[in-house]
């Protein structure tokens, strides 16, 4: 059983993941001529080269080994992450950000669906409370930005879910193998993945050096950084409430589009912001009172 100071630990490692992912979307604002595939390409390939570097510090140059050692279940744990790098960014070029967001947010309920299905995991009142009332708070946030759905826009849809889906089987993963097997060279054969899928649709590439040193950016301290973070987190924390304190991502994107951009957050965002801020704090003080109790 971990210990309440491992468990402080890996909410803080999740919480400061989830504020470097939400990071991309002002990053990419400032971006010069790369659009779409090409982004996806570029952040994926340097959150590979960020990964190798990691892994060759720590492993003292094992890299292959640490790969070779993933078995299959590192193999889907990569696809999985894969899958997420790729269906965030295809989803933004057919539906708005709005829509694509409020697709990911259901990621915390589909999480504890599965973790009670595959890994028969009891998931507190308290957990399905707070994934409760934060779904309901992000769709208050978005709700004045939701676009009218058209066919596109619907496709867009079905594919960002393909996300948050992805998301929640890697979480299980994490938990039912993590102890195992080391699964942080899982995000690396995603990063992989995700380059060599997005390099054909990329050509011919735009990006300016400006955009490259942008994405470089992005590829090792929104991408490989947090998520070898959430792999080492999730030795402390269940998978309902790895994927809940995740939505501090959806939370902080539009405060850092405002500070970073100019767009100033409506109503709707302030006051669904507040819901999930008071849905995760909710759920942490829980359980840092009862720290052997399930999530």
């Amino acid at each position: 059983m971990f210990s309440l100071l491992n468990h402080r630990r890996a909410v803080l490692l999740m919480i400061i993941a989830a504020v470097l992912w939400s990071s991309a979307g002002v990053m990419t604002r400032q971006l010069d001529a790369a659009r779409g595939f090409e982004v996806t390409f570029w952040r994926s390939f340097f959150a590979a080269v960020f990964v190798v570097g990691a892994l060759r510090w720590q492993q003292r140059g094992r890299v292959l080994t640490k790969l070779r050692n993933l078995g299959p279940v590192g193999l889907v744990s990569g696809a999985m992450w894969a899958t997420m790098f790729c269906c965030f960014m295809i989803a933004l070029t057919m539906t708005t950000v709005a829509n694509t967001l409020i697709v990911l947010s259901v990621a915390p309920l589909l999480t504890a669906l599965l973790a009670w299905l595959l890994l028969h995991q009891r998931i507190a009142s308290r957990t399905w409370l707070a994934i409760a009332v934060a779904c309901v708070g992000i769709g208050w946030m978005f709700s004045s930005g939701v676009s009218h759905v058209s066919g596109t826009s619907l496709i867009g849809m079905g594919i960002a879910f393909g996300a948050p889906l992805a998301a929640s089987v890697n979480f299980i993963l994490l938990k039912k193998a993590g102890a195992q097997v080391d699964l942080i060279p899982a995000v690396l054969v995603g990063a992989t993945l995700s380059a060599l899928a997005m390099l054909p649709f990329s050509w011919p590439m735009q990006a300016s050096l400006h955009d490259v040193a942008i994405l470089a950016g992005l590829g090792f301290f929104q991408l490989g950084l947090p998520c070898m973070m959430v792999v080492t987190a999730s030795r402390a924390l269940s998978a309902p409430e790895m994927s809940l304190l995740a939505l501090v991502e959806v939370l902080l994107g539009p405060v850092w589009a405002w500070l970073g951009a100019g767009e100033i957050p409506a109503t709707d965002t302030l006051v669904g912001g507040a819901l999930v801020i008071a849905a995760l704090v909710f759920n942490e003080l829980v359980a840092l009172r009862r720290p052997a109790a399930v999530a």
